[in-house]
């Protein structure tokens, strides 16, 4: 087996141009993924703002290194990547996505970490963290970073973010682990939903507060063109398209099985049911690689990918604390910044996402109109 090293890079502010979305780089992986992308040596040494000679002798080495072929490429005709090299670009695109949630949390601790050793006086003095467990969601990466931008008065907030399922999410705070849940559900939902009954036991009048955030578009997400012409699970069941769930307790899975129960389907009629990975973008990876045909995921993950997206259903993505936590100086910074026309302008331009009842306060039947 093949070791692993990781490492990162501290600058003063992002530069470099890359070629994908990868929050861990790997020089060898972002050349492959070039030459991929722009059909020659050439074209991917500009690309990268590198001279031929530099990239070509990479390649070489590279492949010395692995033992493997990771070009075909002959003289006059454009490169392409070997069945190795695809299969390697491919399984890491695959494990970056599996790991982007952490990743993003490791990356914003390292951040926070290392703004109280280039600040100490102003990082120690007004710094907040505020801990909060939470469905994937892109929009809480976006909301993180401009949380420690000075916008809004929201200098200094530092949002812990723990990537888990949307049902963990609210037992964590339940257990008093986080501050603020997040968590993911149709707001058209009636009483009588698998939502209504697995979210109801979670969450008590008086005793919790729901904090408005954002709507966002969920659906099918297929191969670009959508070839099969997929438009409903009905389709997917129908030509036994290979399709990848995700994980029990999260709000994508309540999502299927709604989805399901609607068209009168057993889980047993799609072909992979079984098959779950770990977030939108591992599922989007997944079928951008070949190794899957469709998925329930967002608009902003499939259009990331380069994937194409079948609208099923808007989402309400919801924030939840206990009512005592909004004296809290970090959570009124919070509904601040959520509340500020920076971030919603900011949500708004999200490819699957915008702003609805950003920043508001309001009782369970208002934002959840399946409560009674």
């Amino acid at each position: 087996m093949r070791k692993v090293e990781l490492s990162y890079s501290l600058t003063a502010h992002g530069t470099g141009r890359t070629p994908h979305h990868a929050l861990l780089r790997n020089t060898m992986m972002d050349v492959l993924h070039a030459v991929r992308e722009r059909g020659s040596i050439s074209g991917a040494a500009r690309f990268l703002g590198l001279s031929y000679r530099h990239v070509w002798g990479q390649l070489k080495a590279w492949e010395t290194e692995l033992g493997q072929e990771l070009l075909v490429w002959e003289r006059g005709q454009s490169a392409l990547l070997s069945p190795f090299g695809e299969r390697l670009l491919m399984a890491e695109r695959l494990a970056q996505a599996r790991l982007g949630p952490q990743m993003e949390s490791l990356r914003a601790e390292l951040e926070r970490a290392f703004a109280l050793a280039f600040e100490p006086e102003t990082s120690e003095a007004g710094a907040e963290v505020l801990t909060l467990y939470a469905s994937h969601d892109h929009a809480l990466n976006e909301l993180q970073d401009i949380a420690a931008s000075p916008v809004a008065g929201a200098t200094g907030l530092h949002l812990d973010i723990r990537f888990c399922g949307s049902v963990d999410a609210i037992r964590a705070l339940n257990e008093g682990r986080c501050v603020l849940a997040g968590f993911h559900t149709q707001p058209f939902a009636d009483a009588t939903s698998l939502s209504a009954r697995t979210y109801r036991p979670l969450l008590k009048p008086g005793t919790h507060k729901i904090i408005g955030f954002a709507r966002r578009s969920q659906g099918l997400m297929v191969a670009p063109g959508n070839p099969l012409r997929l438009w409903d699970m009905r389709d997917v069941a129908r030509l036994q398209a290979r399709f990848i769930n995700r994980a029990k307790g999260t709000g994508t899975r309540l999502l299927l099985e709604e989805l399901l129960t609607q068209a009168g389907m057993d889980p047993i009629d799609l072909r992979g049911y079984d098959r779950v990975e770990s977030s939108h973008a591992a599922v989007a990876q997944a079928i951008a690689s070949g190794d899957g045909d469709a998925g329930l995921g967002t608009e902003y993950a499939a259009r990331s990918q380069g994937l194409g997206f079948v609208p099923l259903t808007d989402e309400r993505y919801l924030l939840v604390c206990l009512k005592s936590a909004l004296e809290l100086p970090a959570v009124k910074r919070l509904l601040a910044l959520l509340g500020s026309q920076a971030w919603q302008a900011r949500l708004d331009r999200l490819p699957g996402y915008t702003s609805d009842h950003s920043g508001e306060v309001a009782a369970m039947k208002r934002l959840l109109p399946w409560w009674r």
